[in-house]
């Protein structure tokens, strides 16, 4: 495997609690600040995520290296507490996931899941993982994956339900669930929706890996790069994002996704009425006044 790129932004970690700095920690305007994620679960818990803020974007790290950053019940519920917090924050405007050390994610803790062989247990994972993962598609927020070295099972599934997803071309992609016998039926549902049938099926019977340049031909990701690009690459998307109207972005998200769903005649219907309340929004009405009189336009929301 690939060893994993350094991020240039990478966080330190302190054992802050987040729910006593989310408010303060992310502002338009403010110098980089990073905590920890914490919980009421054990010590070990407050550092297997990392959040870093500054100047709008919030990167969410993986940070259990030593596990290949599994997707365990406690990382989960992390993930779900952190998208939350997210939501509820204006001042964010771009989200960048990415992992520590040599891999993105390898998917659920199979250790976890063979010490609790309960039917209920199994169910709960899945769902928990499930709405982690539609959590991404309602948040208002452009999110985007960082994937270095190896997203396996449900990694591939983080990878392909983030709104945007660039990687190294040292990367690989599998749902290789079936070579232990157990078929990735959630990450299927994500992978279906990126791929083409033929190729996605094709990932789900034979567990094989694909490299990134494959991944970006088949859809999976937006772009491989070079490893000493990933930083600048994604550290400039994500700051183009950033000085798009907030509002804009957050309903066309959102109607993006529901449309995928909807036969073409109600997709329309919708879109038609996204696109007029969406006029009715101050920024786009600058917007059309900027482009008008051939001039920047001054956004309301967006990030300095």
């Amino acid at each position: 495997m690939p060893s994993a790129t350094t991020s240039t932004n990478t966080p330190s970690t302190s054992t802050t609690n987040p729910a006593s700095t989310s408010n303060t920690a992310s502002t338009a305007a403010s110098t980089t600040a990073t905590t920890a994620l914490d919980t009421t679960a054990s010590t070990q818990a407050d550092s297997i995520l990392l959040r870093h803020d500054a100047q709008g974007i919030t990167t969410l790290s993986l940070n259990q290296a030593d596990q290949f950053n599994v997707l365990s019940m406690q990382m989960l519920d992390l993930l779900i507490q952190e998208l939350e917090n997210i939501k509820q924050d204006p001042s964010v405007r771009v989200l960048i996931i990415q992992a520590e050390g040599k891999a993105f994610c390898s998917g659920h803790n199979l250790k976890q899941m063979r010490q609790n062989p309960e039917h209920a247990y199994q169910l709960e994972l899945f769902n928990r993982c499930g709405q982690f993962m539609q959590a991404l598609l309602t948040l208002p927020q452009p999110v985007i994956a960082k994937v270095h070295g190896i997203a396996t099972a449900a990694g591939c599934q983080l990878v392909a339900m983030c709104d945007l997803a660039i990687a190294s071309e040292h990367a690989k992609f599998a749902v290789s669930g079936i070579n232990v016998g157990l078929f990735c039926s959630t990450p299927a549902v994500a992978l279906s929706r990126n791929v083409g049938r033929k190729k996605a099926f094709e990932m789900l019977v034979t567990g094989e890996f694909i490299t990134a340049q494959q991944a970006q031909e088949w859809g999976l990701i937006n772009h491989s790069v070079p490893a000493a690009d990933l930083d600048k690459t994604v550290q400039d998307l994500a700051v183009k994002l950033c000085h798009k109207p907030a509002g804009s972005l957050a309903m066309g998200k959102q109607l993006f996704y529901q449309q995928l769903e909807q036969p073409i005649s109600q997709a329309y219907t919708q879109a038609a009425q996204v696109m007029a309340d969406n006029m009715m929004l101050a920024d786009t009405q600058e917007g059309l006044d900027a482009f008008m009189q051939k001039r920047v336009p001054s956004w309301a929301q967006t990030a300095s």
